[in-house]
């Protein structure tokens, strides 16, 4: 009797080593799942676990857990803390994420020479608060989009106005052919659905035939129920993306979203999650045909939270970055594998420490435009803004730094990761990076600025090149050609900081300006600062420190100018020519409480560098107000050119100016 129930006892184990066996080991699961069931939904918003499987594992493996995660803490002491300082960014420092910068898209009906939105990918149009066609300039002010006649330059007109009746704030605008894609967000709290029309939480897009100018007619709307995070147009596809909190209301989690006035939803197996992943965020990914505009748009959900986006014309890059406070256990697959407990020694926890960490969605455009989810990984690190990734031949390669220093690594086509260079920097926050061909540049800074050349012709092995060590950092890096590459950022000077012996005990710095440089990148091992120039004092600022769109650079026309803002009486330009002495004098010829935001238009070029040719004043105020309108009208400054004109928009005009000699042409006062 007793050997029968040593064999059942024997048995009942092996059925339950089998079962965990199953359930630890087994990779049947597919990584990305639809939703079934709206009660599904709802746990998950309520954080309950996905799947009934991964409670199981979570009860079975706590006891290991608490082993593990004790095993691998002994590599967090006292640094933590100071490592955890390091990633808090300084106050010396700018600036959030970047948007955007290259060249260029969208074809012209009429051969004109005309700029268009500094972008980064070529052939991937971004928003942008100012799109031009060469006859027409379509803007942005206050709740209305303009549509400007430019078509004769001494006398440029309105044509029409859209105006925004619901109260929305638009954002951007894409134009694509005859048809302009007007972005905004929600300004209303609607009593009836707090929740669906909270403040400027929901996102509008609304789609005009402009084929008659003077009359646009809308033939498209829809609004997606979570804030407006970023859009590109990609051939005739426009793709928007909206993120934030899934939203409930009677205990139902809302996944509606209204087109053409019409509340839709958006079918569960629409919605997808990631099997080992719990949120209550939601990214919701809006397709339209901008050829068959007024057929239904395509609209997915992905519970997964956002932080950054880059675009290729291939692939969508959806980028999530956190902090790490504590230092995840490591998975049992790991550790347990077919290698058995060896796993414990071998299990390689770099992306699982303390720290920035970055998870890496990747989606597929399909040549019909669809987006379709492909893979994800994940490394240590985090991103600046979408210059921090590059795509090269359908591999990713991504520019990230942590309290190590900054370094770039190479995933392949699956995202898998295949190379990564060393660290460089260590304790620097990194500003700016730019890939360009098979060279990455990265800008680093503490108290000075250490410009990095990284080459990426071996994907399997990068190698630093060279460094170049300057005052001030660069926030943006703009190519000139192949062998040369604009920085724009800010001017530093480093302050050494002595007890009462005259014993150094620390070195800081401080901002003293705006500063544009070129750099020769010819000898990749040692790159040489050839021109700079020093705009403003501490004060002095530009939409462009923290948005490349607002760049107008052409190396042919040997121009490249920047929206500038600063205190007047403050205001000095370092230049090598007292020509342009009179023009900064007249520009300082205001009362010591005015702003004055201007459009400054430099001349560039390898042998002279930079030199002014002069200033567009767009506003001054004397009102004590005048800071508050100030900073938000700032980034409504654009410059476009036309043929040999120059034209500067804002929010409440347009002028029109020679661009070279940056004679007055015309200006029409939008209000």
């Amino acid at each position: 009797m007793r050997k029968k129930i040593k064999i059942f006892i024997l048995l009942i184990v092996i059925i339950l080593l089998c079962v965990i066996s199953f359930l630890l080991f087994s990779n049947n699961d597919e990584e990305i799942k639809s939703i079934k069931s709206d009660k599904q939904l709802s746990r998950i918003y309520n954080y309950d676990t996905i799947t009934a499987r991964d409670t199981f594992i979570n009860i079975i493996t706590m006891p290991f857990s608490l082993f593990t995660s004790n095993f691998y803490n002994h590599k967090i002491i006292m640094d933590n803390y100071s490592e955890f300082l390091d990633n808090i960014p300084t106050t010396d420092g700018l600036i959030s994420s970047i948007e955007n910068a290259s060249s260029s898209s969208n074809e012209s009906y009429i051969s004109k020479d005309y700029s268009t939105t500094n972008i980064q990918v070529e052939n991937v149009d971004e928003a942008d608060i100012t799109k031009t066609d060469g006859d027409y300039i379509y803007s942005i002010s206050d709740s209305n989009v303009i549509i400007t006649d430019v078509m004769n330059s001494q006398e440029i007109k309105i044509a029409s106005t859209i105006k925004l009746s619901d109260g929305s704030i638009p954002e951007d605008l894409i134009l694509y052919k005859n048809e302009l894609v007007v972005i905004s967000a929600n300004s209303n709290i609607n009593s009836n659905s707090y929740y669906r029309n909270n403040y400027k939480n929901n996102t509008i897009v609304r789609i005009y035939d402009i084929t008659t100018k003077t009359n646009p007619t809308l033939i498209k709307s829809y609004e997606l129920y979570e804030p407006y995070y970023t859009s590109r147009c990609i051939n005739n596809v426009l793709y928007v993306i909206s993120s934030g909190n899934l939203r409930k209301e009677d205990d139902i989690v809302i996944r509606s979203y209204k087109e053409d006035n019409n509340e839709k939803q958006i079918a569960l197996e629409d919605i997808k999650y990631l099997k080992d992943i719990q949120t209550t965020k939601q990214t919701i990914i809006s397709v339209v045909d901008l050829e068959n505009a007024r057929e239904d748009i395509d609209v997915s959900s992905y519970l997964i939270d956002i932080s950054n986006a880059y675009v290729s014309q291939n692939n969508i890059y959806l980028l999530n970055q956190k902090y790490n406070y504590n230092v995840d256990t490591p998975p049992i697959r790991e550790l347990f594998g077919l290698k058995g407990v060896i796993g414990v020694f071998t299990y390689n926890d770099d992306n699982n420490s303390r720290g920035y960490n970055t998870e890496i969605y990747k989606f597929n455009i399909t040549p019909e435009g669809k987006v379709i989810y492909d893979t994800r990984n994940n490394i240590q690190g985090k991103t600046i803004n979408q210059y921090s990734l590059d795509e090269n031949n359908g591999h990713l390669r991504i520019a990230l730094y942590d309290s190590e220093g900054a370094r770039v690594a190479i995933f392949d086509e699956n995202l898998k990761q295949i190379g990564i260079s060393e660290y460089v920097a260590k304790g620097e926050t990194m500003y700016s990076s730019r890939f360009m061909n098979d060279k990455v540049y990265l800008v680093t800074y503490k108290t000075m600025d250490p410009l990095f050349v990284i080459d990426l012709s071996n994907e399997i092995s990068p190698k630093v090149l060279g460094e170049l060590h300057i005052p001030g950092y660069s926030t943006y890096l703009h190519p000139y050609d192949e062998s040369h590459l604009i920085g724009i950022g800010m001017q530093t000077e480093e302050v050494v900081n002595k007890n009462s012996s005259g014993r150094v005990i620390s070195t800081t710095s401080k901002i003293v300006g705006m500063k544009m440089a070129l750099f020769d990148v010819t000898d990749v091992n040692n790159p040489v600062q050839i021109s700079e120039t020093i705009i403003g004092d501490r004060r002095t600022t530009s939409a462009i420190l923290t948005n490349p769109k607002a760049l107008l650079f052409s190396k042919e026309k040997e121009i490249i100018a920047i929206p500038v803002n600063n205190y007047s009486e403050d205001f000095e330009i370092n230049s090598s020519s007292d020509s342009y002495s009179s023009t900064v004098n007249s520009y300082m010829n205001y009362n010591k409480s005015h702003i004055a935001e201007g459009y400054f238009v430099y001349n560039i070029n390898i042998e002279d560098g930079f030199k002014l040719k002069g200033i567009i004043n767009h506003q001054t105020s004397k009102n004590s107000n005048s800071m508050y309108k100030y900073y938000n009208n700032s980034k409504l400054l654009r410059g476009l050119y036309i043929d040999e004109n120059l034209y500067t928009v804002s929010e409440t005009a347009v002028k029109v100016n020679n661009i070279n000699t940056l004679e007055l042409i015309s200006e029409l006062k939008i209000k």
